[in-house]
This record gives C-alpha cells, sequence and structure tokens, in this order.
C-alpha cells in the first residue's frame, strides 16, 4: 500500500472545513495546525482572481523529518504514511528544519512534534481521513495509490497534477490539480500584508513571552491572541488605529485600495521559528573547546610548545567548562529536556544530532580523562613520568574527535533541507577554521588570569591572524560572494548582508569580530588588548552565528 492525497484546487471554495474538521478530529491545541488552506489573490481590481491551497504533511516518499530524528519519533510506516510518536519525542525540532513545507509543529500542550499524520487511526479501522469526509466539494481525494483500481489512482492518471517543491527530492505525495504557481511557491509574494482578509499580521520580532520566537503573528481583529502570545499586539493595532489603519470593521487587504498588487496573500497560517539563541551560543562554545585543544595538540606534538604544567591545566579545563556549556545549551533548547538522554540509549543512527552527540561524549570523555590525569600529576597522586608519557597518545586521539566535534554540525545542518541557506558545501571547512579562530581568541584571555606558555601565546596569536583571514575569504567570497543555488537561500543571505541582520553581520561581526582584532593584535602581541581583541572575536563570531541560524528560518517554507 501506498497512500497519498490529492487536491483539487479548481473546486476548492475555501471553506475551511477541512482545517476545522482536522482540529476536531485531533484534538489540536490553538495556534497551531495540521492542515490549514492559504489563499492568495492575483491581479488588479477589479480583475482579481482568489487561489485557495489546502497545505499539510506531504507524506513523502523519501521524508527527510525521518532522517534528522534523532530518536525515531518520526517514522514512516510500511504503507508510507509518515507518522510521530510524542511519547519517544524529545521536542529537539530538528524534524521542523527539515521539513520544506513547514508541516510541523510543536504541540503547545505537550511539547512534542506533531503533523498531520494522515487520521492513521480511521485508516486503520478503514475510515478515510476526516477532512476528506467533510470536504462540502469532494476537493481531497485519499487512498492507496498503489491500487489502479482506487478513485486517487485514477484521479493521478486522469489530470496534471503537481507538487510543491519537488526540486527538494523528498517525492511528496500530496498532489494538486490545478496548483497555481504563486500559491505553490511562498517566495512568489515580495511582501507579507499588515492584513490579511480575516486577521492582522502583528510583526512581533525576538522573544514571545514563551521563549518562542516569531516574523509575524496572526490576531483575529478585536481578539487577544493565542493564550497570551500577542499580549503586546494591542498596542501595535492601537497604533495601527492611529494611522488611519481600521483594527476591526470591513474585510481588509493591504494599506492600499482592494488588491493592489499583482500578487498578493490573503489568508495564511504563520509559524515559529524553532531554533533560537542556544543554538548559535552552542556553535561559539563547542567551536572554543574544540579550537583550543586542536591548537595545543598541534603545538605539543610538534614541539613548539613545552610541558607547561598551568598551561595544561588551563587548557583542559577550559576545553572541558565550554564542552559542559555546549551539553547545557542542547538540554535547554529541548521542548523535553527530561528526555534527553534518549538520543544515547535510544539513538536513530542517520540522525547527525545522534552523531553529533557521541562526538561530543567522546570528545568530553578523553577531554576529561586528560584533564584528571594531569591534576592527579600536579598534586602527586600519579606519576608525572607515566603522563608525560601517555600525553601524546591522548592529544592524537583527541584531535580527531576535536574536528568532529568542530563541524558534525555542518552535517545536521545539511540535513535541515527545509533552510537551503544552511546546504552550503562550504560549512564543515567554515566551522574549522571558526573552531581554531575562537580557540585561539580565548588563549590571551586565558593569560590574564593563568601563567600561559609563551609559546602557546605566541602561536595563538599568529594562528588568530591568518584564521581570522582565512574565515573573513571563506565568509564573504564562499558563503555570500557566490551565486545561491535557490531563491530561498539567496533571500535568507540577503536577510544577512542588507537586511534585518545587516548591521550584525557588517558592524558585528566583519567589524568587530575581524577588522578591529586584527588592528588590535598588530599592536599589541599579548597583555589586555590582545585579551580584548579575543572577546571581540568570539562576540563577533556569536553575532555572526546568530545571523546564519536565524536568518534562513524566517524565510516562508508555506
Amino acid at each position: 500500500m501506498n497512500f497519498g492525497f490529492v487536491i483539487n484546487n479548481d473546486t476548492c471554495i475555501g471553506c475551511h472545513a477541512c482545517s476545522t474538521a482536522c482540529k476536531s478530529e485531533n484534538e489540536v491545541p490553538l495556534g497551531v495546525q495540521r492542515t490549514w488552506v492559504k489563499s492568495v489573490e492575483t491581479g488588479l481590481f477589479p480583475n482579481v482572481r482568489r487561489n485557495f491551497q489546502v497545505t499539510r504533511c506531504n507524506h513523502c516518499a523519501n521524508p527527510p523529518c525521518v532522517r534528522i530524528c534523532p530518536v525515531t519519533a518520526m517514522y514512516q510506516r510500511t504503507d508510507g504514511i509518515v507518522e510521530f510518536d510524542a511519547d519517544v519525542c524529545i521536542g529537539c525540532k530538528a524534524c521542523m528544519q527539515a521539513c520544506p513545507y513547514d508541516a510541523i509543529y510543536i504541540d503547545p500542550e505537550s511539547g512534542t512534534a506533531a503533523k498531520c499524520h494522515y487520521c492513521a487511526h480511521r485508516v486503520d479501522v478503514g475510515l478515510e481521513p476526516a477532512c476528506v469526509v467533510v470536504c462540502p466539494e469532494h476537493s481531497i481525494i485519499a487512498g492507496d495509490m498503489d491500487d489502479p483500481k482506487s478513485e486517487i489512482a485514477r484521479t493521478l492518471a486522469e489530470n496534471k497534477v503537481t507538487v510543491r517543491k519537488p526540486e527538494k527530492g523528498t517525492a511528496p505525495k500530496l498532489f494538486y490539480i490545478g496548483g497555481d504557481d504563486v500559491a505553490m511557491h511562498p517566495t512568489a509574494v515580495a511582501r507579507t500584508p499588515e492584513s490579511f482578509a480575516w486577521v492582522d499580521v502583528v510583526p512581533l520580532y525576538g522573544d514571545m513571552g514563551d521563549g518562542s520566537s516569531s516574523k509575524g503573528a496572526q490576531l483575529a481583529p478585536g481578539s487577544a491572541g493565542d493564550s497570551g502570545r500577542l499580549s503586546a499586539s494591542g498596542e501595535s493595532l492601537r497604533e495601527m488605529t492611529k494611522q488611519g489603519r481600521p483594527s476591526s470593521g470591513p474585510i481588509m487587504i493591504g494599506t492600499g485600495r482592494m488588491a493592489d498588487q499583482m500578487t498578493q496573500v490573503v489568508y495564511n497560517a504563520q509559524h515559529k521559528v524553532p531554533w533560537h539563541w542556544q543554538v548559535p551560543a552552542y556553535l561559539v562554545t563547542k567551536g572554543i573547546a574544540a579550537g583550543l585543544f586542536l591548537i595545543y595538540a598541534i603545538g605539543a606534538l610538534l614541539g613548539h610548545v613545552g610541558a607547561h604544567e598551568s598551561t595544561i591545566i588551563a587548557v583542559g579545563s577550559t576545553a572541558l567548562f565550554f564542552l559542559i556549556a555546549t551539553t547545557v545549551l542542547l538540554v535547554c533548547d529541548l521542548e523535553r529536556p527530561e528526555r534527553f538522554l534518549r538520543i544515547v540509549f535510544r539513538p536513530q543512527w542517520k540522525s547527525w544530532l545522534v552523531r553529533g552527540a557521541y562526538l561530543l561524549i567522546g570528545f568530553s570523555t578523553l577531554a576529561g580523562i586528560w584533564w584528571a590525569a594531569e591534576i592527579s600529576a600536579a598534586i602527586g597522586w600519579i606519576d608525572a613520568d607515566l603522563v608525560s608519557s601517555i600525553r601524546p597518545l591522548i592529544l592524537w586521539l583527541g584531535m580527531p574527535l576535536a574536528v568532529g566535534t568542530a563541524i558534525y554540525t555542518a552535517f545536521l545542518f545539511g540535513q535541515a533541507e527545509g533552510r537551503d541557506l544552511w546546504q552550503s558545501p562550504l560549512l564543515p571547512i567554515h566551522l574549522l577554521v571558526q573552531a581554531i579562530m575562537s580557540g585561539a581568541a580565548i588563549v590571551p584571555i586565558l593569560g590574564l588570569f593563568i601563567d600561559i606558555d609563551p609559546a602557546l601565546t605566541h602561536l595563538a596569536r599568529s594562528t588568530l591572524l591568518i584564521s581570522i583571514g582565512v574565515d573573513l575569504a571563506v565568509t564573504m567570497l564562499g558563503e555570500f560572494g557566490m551565486p545561491h543555488a535557490s531563491d530561498t537561500a539567496a533571500a535568507a543571505a540577503h536577510e544577512i548582508t542588507h537586511g534585518r541582520y545587516k548591521n550584525l553581520y557588517w558592524f558585528g561581526n566583519i567589524g568587530l569580530g575581524h577588522v578591529v582584532p586584527v588592528a588590535l593584535l598588530l599592536l599589541f602581541s599579548s597583555g589586555p588588548v590582545a585579551a580584548f581583541a579575543g572577546l571581540c572575536v568570539i562576540a563577533g563570531l556569536y553575532m555572526y552565528e546568530h545571523a546564519f541560524v536565524m536568518a534562513p528560518q524566517e524565510i516562508p517554507n508555506s
């Protein structure tokens, strides 16, 4: 069996019966949706056409949400239905990043991922999905596509159908008859209107009071919003009224006359940004840990850095501290943090969340053993000569683990197929360069508090200057200098370099994180000024990572 959907946009009347039935059948909470009807108008008044599109999970034959899920909470049944298990989900939100269709959400009541599951509980007893039964125009057809006698098989054979984003290679099984390009492609509309036909869009950015972030949120005129999420919206609506745009009354579209654009969204569902400040912060912390270990290991193994006791202990302690900080940030970003050990005890090995977790565990374990041995030798608990003899072996074993820790997120981002900017083949190299840069930047800061081997300080300064130059080249010429492969990747890149995040990119990353440290390091090789240069590098790196993580999430996928 191979279940799929056909949506006939030519007969859909936009009644929202399907989305209402879905909420009722599956007890979907307010503020989230498993199926919704997107409405787009084209033309100039009075020659206007409204296009409806029922939007939901595509039950892909090649589902990226299944591959990225670290605990098999998302899984594909033998009949092709992509199902989820809320009792297993840890709320990592990786599946939301992997879905190119905005079909997955976090249930605000359970803190776990959820989506359309083809009403599997009904299908298993021989019933059709609720949305199919309730549609007054029979615009939704469901069934076994492998059965040539089924209605869906006959419909697919007799009609020209389209799917959303076929270039993603997901092989979606949600087919549209009469699919309109302006509705199928979310970037076809240049801007989000300030008002939809039935709701107002309140442009709230950043924290929405519940730890989430959204580019926009919807309010029915005169309503108080979902569970207090839009508490700031009342003032926004009053301000709109002061500016001559009524916050209630007749149907409004945009800020000018009716349908004053060639293409305009009339209604759509808004989607929260899944990952927030914890993700860019963890990129920095694990980069510092991996980079510092690599710089010391290379220097020691090549004979440039000696067996300086306080330096060794400082390097080990700092690497362990930032690895612990990385783990804390990762766990805090989970919607169900009490379930985080499931990544270890029931891993899904195709997921780079799992592979990365094991790399972090391996690197942390080795660094912890090394640190404990060095501390024990320093206080005389074990023979110092023994520790000196095994130190090269530990450093050799630790280097590949440090590299893996630094770059595995590039492969995780690669599995996040809903964010095209993250699909860069340069990303593993870029993350390694950033790790070396941040590791070198932390050395002069440590030098303010601890007696650091001058050889390591000199090596770190030279490494920092070189890595800043390489990182600048990779960033400006590679990540943002080359043309991007898709319109969504280009839109996200434009947001970083010329849009909302341009100050973080140009003044934070390029200015504070690159130009200022180079100028300071050329004048001062050590001391407080060099330490300040290191702080600038780390601050600039966080600003870049914040923009790089957030901007692609604000480009709509639906």
